[in-house]
């Protein structure tokens, strides 16, 4: 088997351009001292420039057509203790780097374009042990998650990512750089842990009062919270004349520890 058939129901599009694979690759040279973990190598286009930067990389791929093949062309691979067959969004958060339970590690891949946001969300349960999360997604997709308040593409996961990452767009890959070639634009990221290491409020009802406020992001937030708070709460603060898109972390904090105050004891 000379490639790896990309199968559509994966979300598999590999990437044939090798200098896009090494600017990915370069972009977590300052994590080098840690296991990089790849997910999804397909044929291993970033793989090989990950490794030629001397890292040491763990992968994680779910098609066993995709690991017979690593495991046959990547010596680092050939014995299976580098190289693991699952699912990320499944596999237990103590099995992804095997044998190193709790070591922190750099997520990186080239992502299956139809699960990414899922992914991200993984990043989130993961945070304490990723300082650094970099790759490839569609270009709107990462657009949205790298985007600072203000704009259409600041979103929820936009919000839940800056609670915990400094976040970066890099740069954008065509289409023609993909075999096959998807219908959009790849947009590489690169997210690096910032200083936070709990939030002030309860994390799940931040999360519920950012859902709700983005629930209606055409409203302002008056209209949009209504739903949430208490019938009669005093709506006049000026933040309530905004959209959810114009507030940053530490507004939907305030707004949380706002809400709190009107819950039953």
């Amino acid at each position: 088997m000379s490639k790896v058939r990309a199968k559509k129901a994966l979300g598999q599009h590999f990437l044939t351009n090798q200098s896009v694979a090494r600017a990915i690759a370069e972009s977590v040279l300052s994590w080098r001292d840690i296991p990089i973990l790849e997910i999804g190598p397909g044929m291993g286009m970033l793989t090989k420039e990950l490794l030629d930067l001397g890292l040491e990389v763990y992968a994680l791929e779910i098609d066993t057509e995709s690991v017979e093949y690593l495991q046959r062309n990547f010596s680092w691979f050939a014995q299976g203790e580098h190289l693991t067959e699952g699912d990320v969004l499944k596999l237990p958060a103590d099995e992804l780097i095997p044998g190193q339970p709790q070591t922190p590690f750099v997520l990186i891949g080239n992502y299956p374009y139809n699960i990414s946001s899922q992914i991200f969300f993984r990043l989130l349960e993961l945070r304490d042990r990723v300082p650094c999360c970099a790759g490839m997604l569609q270009k709107e997709v990462a657009e949205r998650l790298t985007a600072p308040p203000g704009g259409r593409d600041y979103g929820i996961l936009s919000v839940l990512l800056r609670c915990w990452y400094h976040c970066e767009y890099l740069f954008t890959v065509s289409e023609l750089d993909f075999d096959p070639p998807p219908k959009v634009k790849g947009g590489v990221l690169r997210l690096i842990r910032n200083d936070r290491k709990e939030l002030p409020v309860d994390e799940e009802l931040f999360k519920k009062v950012v859902k709700a406020a983005f629930s209606q992001r055409r409203k302002t937030l008056r209209n949009s919270l209504r739903t949430l708070f208490p019938e009669g709460y005093d709506f006049s603060d000026p933040i309530f004349t905004l959209r959810a898109e114009r507030l940053d972390v530490e507004d939907y904090i305030r707004l949380t520890q706002d809400y709190i105050k009107t819950l039953p004891e």
